[in-house]
């Protein structure tokens, strides 16, 4: 799999992972939980964005 695709693929999963995080945070009333979702939800974010950039440039 090339860089840009497999940046994209798992900044989806980082971007799912996230988002379970923050609910399971919120539903437990985890505030501490919650960050953490919402920060691996960011970061996933930016690794898929930095994935459609590499296979824009073709690296």
């Amino acid at each position: 799999m090339k860089s840009g695709n497999r940046d994209q693929a798992e900044g989806m999963m980082h971007q799912m992972k996230g988002t379970i995080k923050e609910a399971a945070g919120k539903l437990i009333d985890n505030p501490k939980l919650k960050a953490k979702g919402t920060v691996e939800k960011v970061a996933g974010n930016v690794q898929q964005k930095l994935g459609q950039v590499k296979k824009v440039l073709g690296k």
